[in-house]
């Protein structure tokens, strides 16, 4: 069985041969540059991933070194969200040298040049209705121009002879609100004007879906569907389970519905923290694969999941990239942990996020190893 044919089988629980696939969530650009200096990777593939992330030929040329088999975020989508997007612009500068910014998301921030964090949110550009209706409405409207057709027609003739998995790209019902208002924003809005809260609900998750339904309606063979969230942290959801149960919910269930009719039933969602309350609504509205399950400070696991949902409850993660910066023996001890998880069937360990710089390149090249033959 090709590569393809594998992940097919584990995720639909299905009889398999070949072992189970090394997969990747790519790196911090950080790590590639810090690997560079250390002569693992050259200059031109930790550049060429900073370009072009994920599945690119760097990425592609890194995994192979590394012995990772694919990248989970190989997926195609069209512009489904802000098109075109705010052009950043410096606002000011302060007395520390920080620069507070209006960032191509609408979004007002302070940055630290030079300081890899999650920058501080200050305010946004949407600031009412007025705001919605002549900054932002215009740029989440649909037209045709959102899916590139000629990319389309590429992997369309790759068809018969992709070997590895690829998604489809279905957009973000909620967390790419969040970026676009903040979580203080998007927080106060849901309950200081409910029917404009609801509106930009409604009107992300009809873009989104029209989108991905010109996508789908390629013919192009897609394996999964893949929304992105990150919409919790380390002791819940950023927002209310129950308001986004009712009002994110159906969308996701639209859209989920158009992917099965297309032959789609794998769908996984990309969202850090602690997603334990999300878990059911995303699972009751077709979304049937976790990802990337972080283990993190909060001991996230498939099997709990599997314990309370069943076998119809996938996972894509959940492998602790931590060990990275340490020594074989955690890596050994690591894929001892995943033994009885792998078991469980319809699961794929994964680094759970990113690697960042303080993975030791020879350690991650050994646990491609180590798991290549434990699970031959």
């Amino acid at each position: 069985m090709n590569l393809r044919e594998r992940v097919n089988a584990i995720l639909h629980g299905r009889p398999f041969t070949g072992g189970v696939p090394v997969i990747s969530f790519g790196y911090w650009v950080e790590t590639l540059d810090l690997w560079a200096q250390q002569g693992h990777v050259t200059r031109e593939e930790a550049e060429g991933y900073r370009r072009g992330g994920d599945n690119s030929q760097a990425d592609r040329s890194v995994m192979n070194k590394l012995g990772f088999d694919f990248n989970w975020n190989n997926c195609f989508g069209g512009r489904n969200y802000l098109y075109p997007h705010f052009e950043e612009e410096t606002l000011r500068v302060e007395k520390d040298g920080a620069r507070v910014i209006r960032n191509s998301e609408g979004l007002i921030i302070r940055v630290h040049d030079g300081i890899v964090s999650i920058p501080a949110e200050i305010g946004t550009s949407m600031t009412g209705r007025e705001a919605w209706e002549e900054m932002y409405l215009p740029r989440l409207t649909y037209s045709s121009d959102r899916v590139d057709q000629e990319a389309l027609a590429k992997l369309k003739a790759e068809d018969a002879t992709r070997t590895d998995p690829l998604g489809l790209h279905a957009g973000s019902l909620y967390g790419n609100i969040r970026n676009m208002l903040g979580v203080e924003g998007i927080s106060f809005l849901a309950v200081d004007d409910e029917d404009l809260y609801r509106e930009i609900i409604d009107t992300v998750g009809n873009l989104c879906y029209l989108v991905a339904k010109d996508v789908a309606e390629s013919g192009v063979r897609f394996d999964y569907g893949h929304f992105w969230e990150d919409i919790c942290f380390k002791t819940g959801p950023l927002v209310s389970p129950r308001v986004f149960a009712e009002l994110v919910g159906p969308h996701y269930k639209r859209i989920t519905a158009m992917l099965n009719d297309h032959g789609i039933d794998i769908v996984s969602l990309d969202c850090d923290g602690c997603i334990d309350l999300l878990v059911p609504i995303w699972l009751e509205n077709g979304v049937n694969t976790m990802f990337p399950i972080e283990v993190g400070t909060w001991n996230a696991s498939i099997a709990p999941w599997r314990a309370l949902y069943g076998e119809e409850l996938r996972g894509v993660g959940g492998m602790d990239k931590r060990v990275f910066a340490h020594d074989k023996a955690a890596i050994d001890a690591e894929i001892e942990r995943l033994k009885p998880l792998v078991a469980l069937g319809r699961y794929l360990p994964c680094p759970d996020h990113r690697i960042p710089p303080d993975a030791k390149f020879e350690l991650v090249q050994y646990y491609c190893d180590r798991f290549r033959t434990t699970f031959a």
